[in-house]
């Protein structure tokens, strides 16, 4: 999935949409942090030492209380599901749940006032570089749907149904906007968390497999290996 790169300084936000995510009234901002709820839809670029190449990171996080949620997490390029680096606990609830690294990350991030929710799916990947120097983010939108509704009270009477809807959005003509089917699930889930009441669980992230973990700890025992004779 190879979507155009948004064009910087349009007019229009694009880039900033594409970069920084759902732009939020103050209004909504401050009911957020009075909520105690804390979506952090930031895609940042890290180096691996080890590696001596970049990667992008990204956390999973957000959660609801009965009129509100926002949420923010990852998929990979086809849709798939990404496995988690690692899983975040704390004891505060609608807060940071996991955080994954990845070369290519596809971002949702989904914002719920009441049952009117907003939907930003956007494409992050690391620009062409000189060797040795810091890459640049590219990113780009892929979905972006705007009050879209679900009547369905999915955080109490209804919330056997949750997992299993999605909101539906329209243009302004009144036309359904189709949401790519590579998207469907994820989109499904992002709606159940935005419903999950003061939410301590990873909703699109998940475990690594268990014969993933075996076979990486080879891998990480000679790179230490090798670290530590050069060092010696």
């Amino acid at each position: 999935m190879r979507p155009r790169v948004a064009v910087q300084n349009n007019g229009n936000g694009t880039e900033v949409l594409a970069r920084q995510g759902l732009r939020l009234p103050q209004i909504v901002l401050k009911r957020l942090r009075d909520a105690g709820i804390y979506c952090q839809p930031t895609v940042s670029i890290e180096h691996q030492n080890l590696t001596k190449k970049y990667v992008l990171r990204g956390v999973e996080s957000g959660g609801a209380i009965t009129g509100l949620g926002a949420y923010s997490s990852f998929i990979g390029e086809r849709g798939e599901s990404l496995p988690w680096l690692q899983r975040v606990d704390s004891i505060a609830a609608n807060g940071v749940h996991g955080v994954v690294v990845a070369p290519v990350l596809l971002r949702l991030e989904m914002v719920r006032i009441e049952r009117t929710y907003d939907l930003l799916v956007t494409r992050h990947s690391l620009g062409d570089s000189v060797k040795g120097e810091r890459p640049k983010l590219e990113s780009s939108i892929l979905f972006y749907g705007r009050r879209g509704g679900l009547e369905m009270e999915l955080w109490g009477k209804d919330q056997r149904f949750s997992g299993t809807v999605c909101p539906a959005f329209y243009t302004r003509a009144g036309e359904v906007i189709s949401l790519p089917r590579a998207f469907e699930a994820a989109a499904t889930r992002m709606t159940a968390a935005v419903c999950c009441l003061q939410c301590r669980h990873c909703h699109l992230l998940s475990p690594r497999g268990v014969s993933e973990l075996t076979d990486a700890i080879p891998r990480v025992s000679a790179q230490w290996m090798a670290i530590a004779s050069e060092q010696t």
